[in-house]
């Protein structure tokens, strides 16, 4: 019982954060246990259409100059996070299974004289998922990437490259049985 009434403040504080911030708009939307929006006061903007539903334990950041935008009847499931520091935009009628992750960047990184990664320098690029899509559970979408309408991303993909509309996209692997 504590934790339900845990779980309900923390869902008031979440649509406060989004209620108050000048540059958020949102209709109707459910959020779940312990769904967590982390929003820089300078960001572009965070729009997030009617009928969205969040589930558990969710995480959207959306960081300086950046943009979010979400269509009408999104869903997002459990364990599932977006990063946003350039622009991502979702269409509608699009859902997501669980733990499925978003990224507009990566970190920046140097290959001569030695190899380093910086940990606090990114290469950044939209991410564009049309409307109408089902990403699967465990998908990965990398920066710059454009997902067409009507697609299907199958569980586990990591999508790196752009994918046509009326695609469905499948991580096949091959297994083979040996003998012991």
């Amino acid at each position: 019982m504590f934790y339900n009434f845990l779980e309900k403040i923390n869902r008031k504080i979440q649509l406060s954060i989004l209620k108050k911030h000048p540059k958020v708009f949102f209709k109707n939307i459910r959020l779940g246990a312990g769904a967590g929006f982390v929003l820089d006061k300078d960001l572009e903007k965070l729009s997030i259409g009617h009928s969205a539903d969040f589930r558990n334990y969710i995480s959207i950041l959306v960081l300086k100059n950046a943009t979010l935008e979400i269509g009408d009847r999104f869903f997002m499931n459990n364990f599932c996070s977006i990063n946003c520091m350039e622009y991502i935009s979702i269409g509608d009628n699009t859902l997501f299974g669980e733990n499925v992750k978003i990224y507009d960047h990566n970190h920046a990184y140097e290959t001569t004289p030695v190899f380093k990664v910086h940990s606090s320098e990114f290469t950044k690029a939209p991410v564009k998922i049309g409307s109408n899509c089902w990403l699967g559970s465990n998908v990965t979408i990398l920066k710059g990437v454009t997902i067409g309408d009507n697609c299907i991303i199958g569980a586990g993909c990591t999508i790196y490259k752009d994918i046509p509309a009326n695609t469905r996209v499948i991580n096949k692997q091959d297994l083979t049985f040996t003998p012991l």
